[in-house]
């Protein structure tokens, strides 16, 4: 069964979060995720999906200070307060709206001091995670995109997730993120599957709806399924023109390829 997410912290960004979250559920996803949802009453978010039925997939724990260029705390030298009260904000705000998961965000660093950092904050979010009944994704980014984060490839992410010792950190794998530094999406979903926790995609390389670029998502995706992943498939792309309904062409068109080639069932 493929079972395609909206991810609001692109799609429907000119409506508020609520009516986002009826417009995905409009659309015909089967659930949605979110970015940055902190200055909406989660009481309202909570509404939303209940009034939908659509289950919220995660969040992000906050980028710190985007102004100076931050983007994320959690293997930041000296930011280590600052680090905690993201990671408990997140997962106070996730279990509060029946979120899944909480992608903690590493930041800009780089080095071994980074990456220490990094693990004890993960070892704390996991604690968080267990007593909330909530997950901890985290996820690597292409350098183009944000020079500098501190995670780039899937290795580095599942060694990492081995070093904290912490069984409820998966990888929330971005095929936008690896197609772009270069990675394989078949071998290497296939390879990282049992440390993968959420999936997510967008056209190569503008980012754009998934029906054009370097890669056929219509072709990936189900072959994803067929390798044993159970879970959603997150649609997180930025709109070419900046309406999301305009560009909701490829879901059709996706749902259509997927009955005529193979019969693959959708839950969109």
């Amino acid at each position: 069964m493929i079972r395609l997410s909206a991810n609001l912290g692109f799609l429907w960004t000119e409506r508020s979060l609520p009516e986002a979250i009826h417009a995905a559920a409009r659309a015909g996803f089967a659930a949605v995720e979110l970015h940055w949802p902190y200055d909406v009453d989660p009481a309202l978010v909570r509404r939303a999906l209940d009034e939908t039925g659509l289950p919220v997939l995660g969040l992000n724990t906050v980028r710190g200070d985007v102004a100076a260029g931050e983007f994320g705390l959690c293997a930041l030298a000296g930011r280590e307060g600052d680090a905690h009260r993201a990671i408990d904000q997140a997962f106070d705000y996730a279990a509060a709206i029946g979120a899944a998961n909480v992608h903690v965000m590493a930041g800009k660093a780089s080095g071994d001091g980074a990456r220490r950092i990094f693990v004890e904050n993960l070892r704390h979010a996991s604690r968080v995670g267990k007593e909330k009944g909530v997950s901890v994704l985290i996820e690597p980014l292409n350098t183009r995109d944000v020079p500098g984060y501190f995670l780039t490839d899937a290795e580095t992410a599942r060694a990492i997730i081995d070093e904290t010792g912490c069984d409820n950190i998966r990888i929330m794998y971005d095929c936008y993120h690896m197609a772009i530094m270069g990675a394989d999406l078949v071998s290497g979903i296939q390879r990282h599957l049992p440390a993968i926790g959420h999936v997510q995609f967008a056209a190569v390389p503008d980012r754009g709806e998934p029906d054009r670029g370097e890669v056929d998502y219509a072709r990936l995706l189900p072959a994803i399924v067929e390798q044993g992943y159970a879970g959603f498939l997150g649609a997180e792309y930025k709109p070419r023109d900046g309406s999301t309904d305009a560009g909701l062409g490829w879901l059709a068109d996706f749902r259509r390829r997927w009955r005529s080639e193979d019969g693959t069932e959708a839950a969109s």
